[in-house]
């Protein structure tokens, strides 16, 4: 199971001193090679202590990640340290550097804007520069934590193809988190449910998304059907398109 898998989590817990419930409690998790997958849910469902916990910025209670084939759990720092170029990270808020310019901020140019600075940037080209500096390590895997969030529905569709290209052409596996269902219907493969830190659905995104279980993915699928949203929706990217049998 491990050998065609980018990401494996199984069993993976995460209490925080002061709270009763536990953040993520005994998630499962797995992301094939070369595919897309989402985690969505609700605010508070654990989307981004389960990112932080993949890529080792938080160490779960319990539980095993292993990482193109390799046991994160029970590494050291130094080799936490060597294995992290295997994985890529954008972050929601980006954590672009203000005082450098977008060439000091990634080791790849980005054409004309190389020697401007994330301020004279827009939402688009700011996400694109920490794609562009995630992928500078060449990694296997991309976590990119809801990467479309508030940017105008163009902006939207430019990034999620970004990541699409990501993927075919580079080969890469990523795992979206993301609250947002335009995300799931137009790029991934499969998705992942969360409530209250555990693991309500998951499955191929069609199938999840077409015939829905469980409640919370109803209400997410609810937002995602709402005509208003639709028509944000790029025809390529349609929820019709790609959510069939």
């Amino acid at each position: 199971m491990h050998d065609t898998s980018a990401i494996s989590v199984s069993g993976l817990t995460r209490r925080f001193a002061g709270t009763s419930a536990a953040a993520l409690d005994g998630v499962d998790l797995e992301v094939a090679t070369g595919t897309i997958h989402g985690v969505l849910g609700l605010s508070g469902a654990g989307k981004s202590t389960l990112l932080r916990c993949i890529a080792r910025l938080e160490r779960p209670d319990a539980g095993e990640i292993r990482i193109a084939g390799s046991d994160w759990t029970s590494l050291s720092d130094a080799e936490l340290r060597r294995e992290r170029g295997k994985m890529g990270i954008v972050f929601q808020q980006l954590h672009l550097l203000a005082s450098r310019t977008v060439a000091a901020n990634v080791a790849l140019p980005l054409a004309d804007k190389a020697m401007q600075f994330p301020a004279q940037l827009s939402g688009g080209q700011r996400q694109r520069v920490a794609l562009a500096r995630a992928l500078a390590t060449a990694p296997r895997v991309l976590l990119a934590d809801e990467p479309t969030s508030a940017l105008d529905p163009e902006t939207r569709a430019s990034v999620l193809n970004t990541l699409n290209r990501i993927r075919d052409r580079l080969g890469v596996s990523v795992l979206i988190i993301t609250h947002d269902l335009r995300s799931t219907a137009g790029i991934c493969d499969s998705v992942t449910i969360l409530d209250a830190g555990r693991v309500v659905e998951t499955g191929p995104a069609f199938q999840v998304l077409r015939h829905p279980s469980n409640d919370v993915t109803r209400r997410l699928l609810a937002y995602t059907e709402s005509p208003s949203v639709k028509e944000a929706i790029p025809q390529h990217l349609h929820f019709e398109e790609v959510a069939r049998p």
